[in-house]
C-alpha cells in the first residue's frame, strides 16, 4: 500500500504541499502565492495536489492520496464553517465540505498551530515524549496540544489557544491591561506576540524586534529592558501551562524560536510559579523550522488511514 501523506500549509501570501514518506523524509515541496479569494484558493488547492501526486508517479490504481491541510483558524464543529482565520476572507465559508468535493480526495482540516504542534511530537524536538505543547509566537500566537503523538482539539476546536488566556500572575505597572481583537483585555497575545516585543524597544507602531538579542548584548538598554521583561511574562504564561497541563515539553516556533538567549533562560524562572518543587518541563525550539506546519499537515493521517 502507498503510505505517501500529501500535507499543505496555507500562509497568508503563499500555499505550500509537501509529500512525506513513511519514515518522514520530504519526497516533494512546493510553494505558489494564496490568491486571497475563496474560489481561487480550492482551484490552486486542488491543482497542487494533483501535480504533486503525478509528479510522484503514485496514482496508477486511480485512487488520489489523502490530503491533510493546515488553515490559520479551524472548522466549526457545530456549523461546519471555517472560524477564527485571520485570513478573514476565509470565515464563514464551508471549506471543509468544498475541498473534498473540488480535489475528489478525502480531506482533513486543521488549525495550523496544531499542525506544528503535531510535526513536532511525531519527529521534531519534542519526538518520543508524551505531552507535547507546541506554540507557534510570530505576528500572533497559537498553539496545540499532542498527546501520544495524537492531537487533543477539545469539544469546541480551540484547545491550545494560549494567546487568549489573560497574562498569569500580573505586574501592578502591567495595568491597563491592553485590549485584544478578541474583545478580551490581558490576552497573552498581546504582551508575547512580535510586534508587542518590537513596541517594548522601539516604539509604538514598529512591527520587527529581529537584532534585539544583538542590541541588547551591545548595550541597548532599552533592548535589555525589553527582553527582561519579555522573558519574565513568557515564564509565567509557560509556568501556567505547566500547572493546567503538566506537559513534558513546550516548543516553539515562529519569530520567538529564533530568540535562543531569550528561551534560555526560561526554565531558570518557572519554579517562582509552577506548583512543584522541581520542574522538569523541557523548553525546546523547533527542529523542522517552517517545515512544521506542511509536515505537520501531512502527519493528520496515519498509516492505516492511508492504506483504506
Amino acid at each position: 500500500m502507498n503510505s505517501i501523506r500529501l500535507g499543505i500549509d496555507m500562509g497568508a501570501t503563499k500555499i505550500e504541499i509537501a509529500a512525506l514518506s513513511s519514515a518522514g523524509e520530504i519526497l516533494l515541496r512546493r510553494r505558489v502565492p494564496n490568491p486571497g479569494k475563496y474560489e481561487a484558493l480550492l482551484t490552486s488547492i486542488r491543482d497542487l495536489a494533483d501535480s504533486a501526486e503525478a509528479e510522484l508517479g503514485v496514482n496508477d490504481s486511480g485512487t488520489r492520496l489523502p490530503l491533510g491541510i493546515g488553515i490559520p483558524g479551524s472548522i466549526d464543529e457545530v456549523s461546519g464553517l471555517v472560524k477564527n482565520s485571520n485570513a478573514t476572507w476565509l470565515n464563514q465559508t464551508p471549506f471543509g465540505k468544498d475541498l473534498p468535493e473540488i480535489t475528489g480526495r478525502r480531506v482533513r482540516v486543521e488549525n495550523d498551530a496544531n499542525c506544528f504542534a503535531l510535526s513536532e511530537a511525531i519527529d521534531g524536538a519534542a519526538a518520543g515524549q508524551h505531552v507535547v505543547f507546541g506554540v507557534i509566537i510570530g505576528s500572533g500566537m497559537g498553539g496545540g496540544l499532542v498527546v501520544d503523538r495524537k492531537l487533543l482539539t477539545g469539544r469546541h476546536h480551540v484547545a491550545g489557544e494560549w494567546g487568549h488566556t489573560p497574562l498569569p500572575w500580573p505586574r501592578i505597572d502591567e495595568f491597563p491591561m491592553p485590549v485584544c481583537f478578541c474583545g478580551n483585555e490581558g490576552c497573552l497575545e498581546r504582551f508575547l506576540c512580535g510586534p508587542a516585543l518590537a513596541a517594548a524597544w522601539k516604539g509604538e507602531g514598529v512591527r520587527s524586534a529581529e537584532g534585539i538579542e544583538d542590541a541588547a548584548a551591545g548595550g541597548d538598554m532599552k533592548a535589555q529592558a525589553a527582553l527582561d521583561a519579555y522573558v519574565d511574562r513568557l515564564a509565567r504564561a509557560c509556568a501556567l501551562v505547566v500547572n493546567l497541563l503538566d506537559p513534558d515539553a513546550i516548543v516553539f516556533g515562529g519569530g520567538v524560536s529564533n530568540l535562543t538567549t531569550t528561551l534560555g533562560r526560561v526554565p531558570g524562572m518557572l519554579s517562582t510559579h509552577v506548583v512543584t518543587p522541581v520542574c522538569k518541563t523541557d523548553i525546546l525550539v523547533n527542529k523542522h523550522g517552517d517545515s512544521s506546519g506542511v509536515r505537520g499537515a501531512a502527519w493528520l493521517w496515519d498509516t492505516k488511514e492511508l492504506e483504506i
